[in-house]
């Protein structure tokens, strides 16, 4: 909960008397605080700036991680998801040193290292793990 939401909820509290009614009055002035800023210049400046963009644009990389774990695990390359893992933990550290912090910069690429680790350990388990040996003694099983 934010900071803001509590101290609307505890004044509706004050105010109008009982906790539901309260929590009402708390999400109607959190949703009338919502609509005032995205109203609001400064939203309309980040919504066009790279701050934004930048971090929608590389969701393709996570995004495509979570879609390939559908697939066979003999595709994955070994070398592409470590390169992918520490390019998104490098990036995860300049989100947050940037001076203002770039916050949905810094979860994509959390998010990335997440997704290319499952890839890894899938990358392992099959080339390290035995399935490999597994499939090439038995070629029709599935």
């Amino acid at each position: 909960m934010t900071l803001t939401f509590c101290a609307s909820l505890l004044a509706g509290i004050l105010v109008i008397g009982t906790p539901a009614e309260a929590s009402m009055a708390g999400v109607a002035a959190l949703v009338r605080k919502t609509g005032n800023y995205l109203k609001s210049k400064e939203f309309r400046d980040y919504i066009t700036s790279t701050h934004f963009w930048g971090p929608v644009a590389n969701w393709g990389l996570p995004l495509a991680a979570f879609k390939d774990m559908k697939g066979p695990p003999d595709i994955i390359s070994g070398r592409m998801t470590t390169a992918l893992i520490f390019y998104s933990m490098a990036f995860m550290r300049f989100a947050y040193r940037v001076q203002p912090r770039n916050y949905l910069l810094m979860a994509c690429h959390f998010t990335n290292v997440l997704a290319q680790s499952i890839q890894a350990k899938r990358y392992v388990m099959y080339h390290y793990g035995g399935e490999a040996k597994a499939k090439a003694n038995n070629p029709l099983a599935k």
